[in-house]
């Protein structure tokens, strides 16, 4: 699979050698980190119009808290892609920004 060279990419390529499975349905979760905390009640109110399964995980000592939302489909680069800059656009008139993701494999 050939896929750009930046962050997300590298972490498609990192996944390929632990043996992923491209063609299986997985939970793909996401990461909304905001300026300030805690989020505005607001922007929590319209993630959870795009995505039922919002949680919020408080600041701890070594992570600022952030807001978790869980994708269930196949992972592809062009999902990654679209979810960040879809929700990163949505959250960005409360301070917030969509740039990292993860799957368990």
């Amino acid at each position: 699979m050939n896929w750009p060279n930046d962050s997300d990419g590298d972490v498609l390529r990192r996944l390929v050698e632990t043996g992923f499975d491209f063609t299986q349905t997985v939970e793909i979760d996401f990461n909304v980190d905001f300026e300030t905390w805690p989020p505005k009640p607001e922007a929590m109110e319209l993630l959870k119009q795009h995505h039922d399964n919002v949680e919020l995980y408080e600041p701890e000592e070594d992570s600022e808290g952030y807001a978790l939302f869980t994708i269930n489909s196949v992972l592809t680069y062009q999902l990654v892609i679209s979810t960040q800059e879809n929700i990163s656009t949505l959250m960005r008139q409360f301070g917030g920004v969509c740039e990292s993701w993860g799957v368990y494999s």
